[in-house]
Protein backbone atom coordinates (compact mmCIF):
# COMPACT_ATOMS: atom_id res chain seq x y z
CA UNK A 1 0.00 0.00 0.00
CA UNK A 2 1.65 3.41 -0.72
CA UNK A 3 1.87 6.23 1.97
CA UNK A 4 0.36 8.83 1.77
CA UNK A 5 2.25 11.95 -0.05
CA UNK A 6 4.06 14.42 2.99
CA UNK A 7 2.89 17.98 2.66
CA UNK A 8 5.72 20.00 1.39
CA UNK A 9 5.71 23.09 3.83
CA UNK A 10 6.44 26.62 1.82
CA UNK A 11 9.30 27.91 1.72
CA UNK A 12 10.76 30.26 4.50
CA UNK A 13 7.06 29.80 5.84
CA UNK A 14 8.48 30.69 9.55
CA UNK A 15 11.35 33.02 8.50
CA UNK A 16 9.34 35.83 6.65
CA UNK A 17 7.30 38.58 6.92
CA UNK A 18 4.85 40.26 4.21
CA UNK A 19 4.91 43.94 5.11
CA UNK A 20 2.06 45.83 2.92
CA UNK A 21 1.13 49.67 3.42
CA UNK A 22 -2.45 49.95 2.99
CA UNK A 23 -5.07 52.87 3.84
CA UNK A 24 -7.74 50.60 2.55
CA UNK A 25 -9.30 46.93 3.11
CA UNK A 26 -7.13 44.53 1.49
CA UNK A 27 -9.79 42.65 -0.59
CA UNK A 28 -6.48 42.31 -2.88
CA UNK A 29 -5.47 39.61 -0.47
CA UNK A 30 -8.08 36.71 -2.14
CA UNK A 31 -6.01 36.50 -5.28
CA UNK A 32 -2.70 36.21 -3.26
CA UNK A 33 -4.59 33.72 -1.18
CA UNK A 34 -2.53 30.54 -2.83
CA UNK A 35 0.88 32.55 -2.29
CA UNK A 36 0.85 34.63 0.72
CA UNK A 37 -1.62 32.08 3.14
CA UNK A 38 1.10 30.27 5.00
CA UNK A 39 3.07 33.73 5.93
CA UNK A 40 2.72 36.12 8.45
CA UNK A 41 1.81 39.42 7.25
CA UNK A 42 2.47 42.90 8.71
CA UNK A 43 0.08 45.72 7.81
CA UNK A 44 0.86 48.90 8.51
CA UNK A 45 -2.14 51.34 8.50
CA UNK A 46 -1.40 55.06 7.10
CA UNK A 47 -3.71 57.67 6.98
CA UNK A 48 -6.41 58.04 9.49
CA UNK A 49 -5.90 55.65 12.06
CA UNK A 50 -9.77 55.44 13.40
CA UNK A 51 -10.89 53.95 10.32
CA UNK A 52 -10.92 50.34 10.38
CA UNK A 53 -8.73 48.45 7.68
CA UNK A 54 -10.54 44.79 6.64
CA UNK A 55 -8.76 41.93 6.27
CA UNK A 56 -10.06 38.65 4.65
CA UNK A 57 -10.16 35.97 6.94
CA UNK A 58 -7.68 33.37 6.97
CA UNK A 59 -4.65 35.27 7.26
CA UNK A 60 -2.23 35.28 9.83
CA UNK A 61 -1.17 39.07 10.18
CA UNK A 62 -0.88 42.01 12.98
CA UNK A 63 -2.10 45.64 11.85
CA UNK A 64 -0.35 48.51 13.09
CA UNK A 65 -1.77 52.13 12.78
CA UNK A 66 -0.14 55.16 13.45
CA UNK A 67 -1.57 55.34 16.92
CA UNK A 68 0.57 52.15 17.58
CA UNK A 69 3.60 53.49 15.84
CA UNK A 70 3.77 56.40 17.71
CA UNK A 71 3.20 54.25 21.40
CA UNK A 72 5.87 51.71 20.28
CA UNK A 73 8.58 54.06 19.30
CA UNK A 74 7.55 57.10 21.22
CA UNK A 75 9.93 60.16 20.44
CA UNK A 76 11.61 58.22 17.94
CA UNK A 77 8.38 57.96 15.87
CA UNK A 78 9.38 61.10 13.87
CA UNK A 79 11.24 59.16 11.35
CA UNK A 80 8.07 57.13 9.98
CA UNK A 81 6.45 58.70 7.74
CA UNK A 82 2.66 59.42 7.39
CA UNK A 83 0.61 60.20 4.25
CA UNK A 84 3.23 58.11 2.05
CA UNK A 85 3.69 54.53 1.35
CA UNK A 86 7.06 55.27 3.14
CA UNK A 87 5.11 54.46 6.44
CA UNK A 88 5.69 50.18 5.23
CA UNK A 89 9.36 50.15 6.83
CA UNK A 90 7.76 50.80 10.26
CA UNK A 91 7.17 46.95 9.23
CA UNK A 92 10.65 46.26 8.83
CA UNK A 93 11.64 47.18 11.90
CA UNK A 94 9.06 45.32 14.17
CA UNK A 95 9.32 42.30 12.18
CA UNK A 96 11.16 39.51 14.11
CA UNK A 97 12.05 37.56 10.59
CA UNK A 98 15.25 36.93 8.24
CA UNK A 99 13.28 37.60 4.96
CA UNK A 100 10.87 40.38 4.21
CA UNK A 101 8.79 40.77 1.33
CA UNK A 102 6.58 43.79 0.54
CA UNK A 103 4.02 44.53 -1.78
CA UNK A 104 1.76 47.36 -2.83
CA UNK A 105 -2.16 47.00 -2.34
CA UNK A 106 -2.63 47.79 -6.03
CA UNK A 107 -0.45 44.84 -7.38
CA UNK A 108 -2.36 41.82 -8.13
CA UNK A 109 -0.98 38.24 -9.53
CA UNK A 110 0.85 38.24 -12.77
CA UNK A 111 0.22 35.77 -15.36
CA UNK A 112 3.64 34.79 -17.57
CA UNK A 113 3.30 33.87 -21.50
CA UNK A 114 2.35 30.41 -21.29
CA UNK A 115 -1.06 31.78 -18.73
CA UNK A 116 0.41 30.48 -16.23
CA UNK A 117 0.08 32.25 -13.05
CA UNK A 118 3.18 33.63 -10.87
CA UNK A 119 3.92 33.08 -7.90
CA UNK A 120 6.22 36.14 -7.03
CA UNK A 121 6.95 35.46 -3.61
CA UNK A 122 8.70 31.87 -4.43
CA UNK A 123 10.91 33.85 -7.18
CA UNK A 124 11.96 36.18 -4.60
CA UNK A 125 12.90 33.31 -2.59
CA UNK A 126 14.78 31.89 -4.94
CA UNK A 127 16.60 35.09 -6.16
CA UNK A 128 17.49 35.52 -2.33
CA UNK A 129 18.57 31.92 -1.38
CA UNK A 130 20.89 31.92 -4.62
CA UNK A 131 24.08 34.33 -4.78
CA UNK A 132 24.60 37.26 -6.82
CA UNK A 133 27.32 38.30 -8.94
CA UNK A 134 28.62 41.74 -8.67
CA UNK A 135 31.90 42.04 -9.52
CA UNK A 136 31.61 40.43 -12.65
CA UNK A 137 29.07 40.45 -15.40
CA UNK A 138 27.45 37.16 -16.67
CA UNK A 139 26.66 37.36 -19.92
CA UNK A 140 23.84 34.76 -20.13
CA UNK A 141 22.25 36.64 -16.79
CA UNK A 142 21.88 34.64 -13.49
CA UNK A 143 24.18 31.76 -13.70
CA UNK A 144 22.51 29.87 -11.20
CA UNK A 145 19.06 29.48 -12.86
CA UNK A 146 18.32 25.90 -14.44
CA UNK A 147 19.61 25.48 -17.70
CA UNK A 148 22.52 27.90 -16.88
CA UNK A 149 25.84 28.28 -16.56
CA UNK A 150 29.26 31.00 -16.39
CA UNK A 151 29.90 31.53 -19.74
CA UNK A 152 33.39 31.43 -21.16
CA UNK A 153 36.07 33.67 -19.90
CA UNK A 154 34.02 34.20 -16.68
CA UNK A 155 36.91 34.13 -12.85
CA UNK A 156 36.71 30.69 -11.65
CA UNK A 157 37.55 33.00 -8.27
CA UNK A 158 34.56 34.56 -8.32
CA UNK A 159 32.32 31.83 -9.35
CA UNK A 160 31.24 31.28 -5.58
CA UNK A 161 29.21 34.89 -5.89
CA UNK A 162 28.46 36.66 -2.58
CA UNK A 163 25.15 36.64 -0.74
CA UNK A 164 22.38 38.36 -2.46
CA UNK A 165 20.58 41.17 -0.12
CA UNK A 166 18.39 42.52 -2.07
CA UNK A 167 15.63 40.71 -4.81
CA UNK A 168 14.18 43.63 -6.76
CA UNK A 169 10.99 42.35 -9.05
CA UNK A 170 9.05 44.57 -11.58
CA UNK A 171 5.45 45.14 -12.94
CA UNK A 172 3.23 44.19 -16.03
CA UNK A 173 0.26 46.42 -17.01
CA UNK A 174 1.18 50.24 -15.19
CA UNK A 175 4.85 50.79 -15.48
CA UNK A 176 6.40 52.66 -12.77
CA UNK A 177 6.82 55.87 -14.00
CA UNK A 178 8.04 59.57 -12.90
CA UNK A 179 5.26 62.04 -13.81
CA UNK A 180 6.29 63.84 -16.54
CA UNK A 181 6.80 60.44 -17.94
CA UNK A 182 2.92 59.80 -17.19
CA UNK A 183 1.87 62.90 -18.34
CA UNK A 184 3.49 61.89 -21.85
CA UNK A 185 2.73 58.44 -22.38
CA UNK A 186 -0.75 58.17 -20.44
CA UNK A 187 -1.96 54.74 -22.45
CA UNK A 188 1.52 53.35 -22.30
CA UNK A 189 1.57 49.75 -20.71
CA UNK A 190 3.97 47.55 -20.10
CA UNK A 191 3.83 43.95 -21.95
CA UNK A 192 6.68 42.96 -22.65
CA UNK A 193 7.64 39.84 -20.06
CA UNK A 194 11.52 39.37 -20.28
CA UNK A 195 12.49 36.10 -18.21
CA UNK A 196 15.60 36.58 -16.88
CA UNK A 197 17.32 37.87 -13.42
CA UNK A 198 20.31 39.29 -13.21
CA UNK A 199 22.54 41.08 -10.59
CA UNK A 200 23.36 44.82 -10.65
CA UNK A 201 26.86 45.53 -11.39
CA UNK A 202 29.26 46.93 -8.30
CA UNK A 203 29.12 50.34 -8.30
CA UNK A 204 26.06 50.93 -10.35
CA UNK A 205 22.85 52.49 -9.11
CA UNK A 206 19.45 51.90 -9.82
CA UNK A 207 15.55 52.99 -9.22
CA UNK A 208 14.08 50.71 -6.86
CA UNK A 209 10.68 50.64 -6.88
CA UNK A 210 9.23 49.33 -3.56
CA UNK A 211 5.84 47.60 -4.71
CA UNK A 212 7.32 43.83 -5.07
CA UNK A 213 10.35 43.75 -3.27
CA UNK A 214 11.89 41.38 -1.09
CA UNK A 215 15.41 41.76 1.11
CA UNK A 216 17.44 39.73 4.13
CA UNK A 217 16.42 41.73 6.52
CA UNK A 218 19.47 40.05 8.46
CA UNK A 219 22.25 41.43 5.70
CA UNK A 220 20.60 44.79 5.12
CA UNK A 221 17.64 45.47 7.09
CA UNK A 222 18.91 48.83 8.71
CA UNK A 223 19.20 49.88 5.21
CA UNK A 224 15.91 49.88 4.01
CA UNK A 225 14.65 52.92 5.42
CA UNK A 226 11.94 54.55 2.67
CA UNK A 227 12.92 58.23 4.46
CA UNK A 228 11.26 61.30 5.42
CA UNK A 229 8.23 61.86 2.86
CA UNK A 230 4.58 62.50 2.75
CA UNK A 231 2.89 64.85 5.04
CA UNK A 232 4.67 68.02 6.11
CA UNK A 233 7.79 66.99 4.29
CA UNK A 234 8.86 68.76 1.10
CA UNK A 235 9.08 65.45 -1.38
CA UNK A 236 6.54 62.56 -1.93
CA UNK A 237 7.41 59.15 -3.76
CA UNK A 238 11.03 59.24 -3.56
CA UNK A 239 11.09 56.70 -0.27
CA UNK A 240 11.97 53.77 -2.12
CA UNK A 241 14.52 55.30 -4.38
CA UNK A 242 16.05 56.81 -1.11
CA UNK A 243 15.95 53.44 0.32
CA UNK A 244 17.60 52.05 -2.90
CA UNK A 245 20.53 54.58 -3.32
CA UNK A 246 21.75 53.70 0.03
CA UNK A 247 21.24 50.47 0.10
CA UNK A 248 23.25 49.62 -2.90
CA UNK A 249 26.19 51.74 -1.82
CA UNK A 250 26.25 49.89 1.62
CA UNK A 251 25.86 46.31 -0.74
CA UNK A 252 28.47 47.32 -2.79
CA UNK A 253 30.61 48.00 0.03
CA UNK A 254 29.60 44.67 2.10
CA UNK A 255 30.15 42.78 -0.43
CA UNK A 256 26.74 41.49 -1.13
CA UNK A 257 24.22 41.34 -4.12
CA UNK A 258 21.32 42.89 -5.54
CA UNK A 259 18.95 41.54 -8.23
CA UNK A 260 16.53 42.68 -10.52
CA UNK A 261 14.06 41.16 -12.88
CA UNK A 262 12.13 37.79 -12.35
CA UNK A 263 9.04 38.30 -10.33
CA UNK A 264 6.23 40.15 -12.35
CA UNK A 265 3.32 41.67 -10.73
CA UNK A 266 0.53 43.06 -12.48
CA UNK A 267 0.35 46.42 -11.40
CA UNK A 268 -3.47 47.82 -11.54
CA UNK A 269 -3.95 51.16 -11.22
CA UNK A 270 -1.86 54.62 -11.93
CA UNK A 271 -1.98 56.95 -9.52
CA UNK A 272 -2.90 60.37 -10.60
CA UNK A 273 0.38 61.94 -12.79
CA UNK A 274 -0.91 65.63 -11.57
CA UNK A 275 -0.88 64.72 -8.26
CA UNK A 276 2.28 62.61 -8.62
CA UNK A 277 4.06 66.38 -10.17
CA UNK A 278 3.44 68.03 -6.86
CA UNK A 279 4.70 65.44 -4.72
CA UNK A 280 7.72 64.63 -7.09
CA UNK A 281 8.83 67.95 -8.97
CA UNK A 282 11.31 68.70 -6.03
CA UNK A 283 12.72 65.34 -6.18
CA UNK A 284 12.68 65.67 -10.13
CA UNK A 285 15.29 68.75 -9.54
CA UNK A 286 17.63 67.19 -6.47
CA UNK A 287 18.00 64.02 -8.11
CA UNK A 288 20.90 65.35 -10.51
CA UNK A 289 22.90 66.07 -7.62
CA UNK A 290 21.66 63.52 -5.10
CA UNK A 291 22.71 61.11 -7.80
CA UNK A 292 26.29 62.14 -8.23
CA UNK A 293 26.44 62.09 -4.46
CA UNK A 294 25.82 58.26 -3.92
CA UNK A 295 28.02 57.77 -7.06
CA UNK A 296 30.85 59.48 -5.30
CA UNK A 297 30.13 58.14 -1.42
CA UNK A 298 33.19 56.21 -0.28
CA UNK A 299 33.36 54.29 3.10
CA UNK A 300 36.18 54.19 5.90
CA UNK A 301 37.56 50.75 6.12
CA UNK A 302 36.27 50.73 9.71
CA UNK A 303 32.38 50.95 8.63
CA UNK A 304 31.82 46.86 9.09
CA UNK A 305 28.23 46.77 9.87
CA UNK A 306 25.30 48.57 8.09
CA UNK A 307 24.56 49.99 11.18
CA UNK A 308 27.74 51.82 10.83
CA UNK A 309 28.06 52.53 7.22
CA UNK A 310 24.62 54.45 7.50
CA UNK A 311 25.79 56.98 10.68
CA UNK A 312 28.60 57.71 7.93
CA UNK A 313 25.95 58.01 5.45
CA UNK A 314 23.69 60.48 7.44
CA UNK A 315 26.63 62.83 8.00
CA UNK A 316 27.81 62.52 4.57
CA UNK A 317 23.73 63.40 3.79
CA UNK A 318 24.24 66.19 6.22
CA UNK A 319 27.05 67.57 4.66
CA UNK A 320 26.78 67.09 1.37
CA UNK A 321 23.12 67.84 0.45
CA UNK A 322 22.34 70.23 3.04
CA UNK A 323 23.49 72.54 1.25
CA UNK A 324 21.04 71.85 -1.52
CA UNK A 325 18.09 72.44 0.70
CA UNK A 326 17.59 72.25 4.80
CA UNK A 327 15.31 69.08 4.22
CA UNK A 328 18.30 66.84 3.75
CA UNK A 329 19.65 67.97 7.80
CA UNK A 330 15.99 66.50 8.75
CA UNK A 331 16.86 63.72 6.53
CA UNK A 332 20.25 62.92 7.84
CA UNK A 333 19.01 63.18 11.51
CA UNK A 334 15.96 60.73 10.91
CA UNK A 335 18.14 58.57 9.24
CA UNK A 336 20.08 58.37 13.14
CA UNK A 337 17.10 58.12 15.15
CA UNK A 338 15.78 55.67 12.35
CA UNK A 339 19.08 53.36 13.35
CA UNK A 340 18.46 54.02 17.16
CA UNK A 341 15.23 52.80 16.51
CA UNK A 342 16.37 49.87 15.14
CA UNK A 343 18.91 48.69 17.41
CA UNK A 344 16.61 49.44 20.53
CA UNK A 345 13.66 46.93 18.74
CA UNK A 346 15.88 44.13 17.28
CA UNK A 347 18.42 44.05 20.44
CA UNK A 348 15.39 43.89 23.02
CA UNK A 349 14.16 40.71 20.04
CA UNK A 350 17.02 39.12 20.31
CA UNK A 351 17.41 39.54 24.03
CA UNK A 352 13.82 37.79 24.15
CA UNK A 353 14.84 35.05 22.09
CA UNK A 354 17.88 33.93 23.54
CA UNK A 355 16.09 34.13 27.18
CA UNK A 356 13.23 32.06 25.74
CA UNK A 357 15.80 29.62 24.25
CA UNK A 358 17.66 28.90 27.49
CA UNK A 359 14.87 28.77 29.54
CA UNK A 360 13.75 25.93 27.07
Amino acid sequence: MSKPATPVSPPLKDELDIVIPTIRNLDFLEMWRPFFQPYHLIIVQDGDPSKTVKVPEGFDYELYNRNDINRILGPKASCISFKDSACRCFGFLVSKKKYIFTIDDDCFVAKDPSGKEINALGQHIQNLLTPSTPFFFNTLYDPYREGADFVRGYPFSLREGVPTAVSHGLWLNIPDYDAPTQLVKPRERNTRYVDAVLTIPKGTLFPMCGMNLAFDRELIGPAMYFGLMGDGQPIGRYDDMWAGWCTKVITDHLGLGVKTGLPYLWHSKASNPFVNLKKEYKGIYWQEDIIPFFQSVAFPKDCTTVQKCYIELSKMVKEKLSPIDPYFQKLGDAMVTWIDAWDELNSAAKKDASASASAS
